[in-house]
């Protein structure tokens, strides 16, 4: 009796440890959804990760020419559906910080760029005088490796080199993706890419 209690104890050793080393290997994967992390004010930021999933284009679009990208900004997710409904995508993204900041509706892509510079909008200025006027493009660049303009002035859909804003309400207004998420969003879309945000 004492032998099978023994073997059921390693059988479910070795299984635990079996899954922690395969977890291991996935864990870059599933650092990018963790529920909370802590500030450098000591302050825990917990993620809305709880309605991260996926969705139908149909309720929000009436066809898919172009390709189409919904942004929901309470959950915090960008969808993306290409034109032959054969692709589907959805990412974690960070939204702006207050409602005021926030702008629902339709628009589209008109332009991409990879590796975009940067300039604060004159209302960021007002609020933030301290800020540079320009950041070229490199790793101190807000916009990250890619950005996706659309046709409302000052708004993107961009990459971040600050990987914890993503989950959270932290822009001053545009759509921020993991670079790795947005390098493969931008092959994925063309000017013309249909955008609803939520």
């Amino acid at each position: 009796m004492n032998s099978k209690r023994t073997r059921g104890f390693d059988r479910r050793t070795f299984l635990a440890t079996s899954l922690a080393a395969a977890g291991g290997a996935v864990a870059p994967a599933l650092a990018q959804s963790e529920p909370e992390y802590v500030t450098a004010e000591r302050e825990i930021v917990r993620r809305n990760m709880s309605s991260f999933r996926a969705l139908d284009w149909r309720p929000y679009f009436s066809n898919l020419r172009n390709g189409v990208i919904l942004v929901d900004t309470v959950s915090r997710s960008l969808h993306y559906w290409s034109e032959d409904a054969s692709i589907y995508k959805l990412f974690p993204t960070s939204v702006p910080l207050t409602e005021e900041m926030t702008r629902r509706g339709r628009t589209s892509v008109v332009r991409k760029v990879v590796g975009p510079d940067w300039r604060p909008t004159p209302s960021m200025l007002a609020r933030n005088p301290e800020w540079p006027s320009y950041i070229p493009p490199g790793p101190d660049n807000p916009l990250g490796t890619h950005a996706l303009y659309l046709s409302w002035q000052y708004y993107r859909i961009h990459g971040t080199h600050d990987t914890r804003k993503i989950g959270r309400r932290s822009s001053n207004g545009c759509i921020g993706l993991y670079n790795e998420h947005i390098e493969e969003l931008f092959a994925l879309t063309k000017v013309g890419t249909q955008v609803l945000l939520i």
